[in-house]
């Protein structure tokens, strides 16, 4: 897998994401039936997938990073 798809989201940042991405898909079904509604495809890709572009380009990652073990 790509540096670019690596995961960096926890799993707590993974439901929020997908919580959020489907909340705003029902607008677009029950709500004010709006387009806009389809801005939460991306929440929800990116929640299912565990991997955020943006997180990837800025160096952020909210994944635990196991300690190195060096010598």
């Amino acid at each position: 897998m790509s540096r670019f798809l690596a995961k960096n989201e926890h799993l707590v940042d993974r439901a929020l994401r997908v919580l959020l991405g489907l909340g705003l898909l029902s607008l677009t079904f029950v709500g004010p039936h709006t387009a806009l509604g389809y801005i939460g495809l991306v929440p929800l890709a990116t929640g299912l997938l565990g991997s955020c572009p943006l997180y990837s380009i800025f160096g952020f990652s909210t994944c635990r990073v196991s300690p190195h073990k060096g010598g």
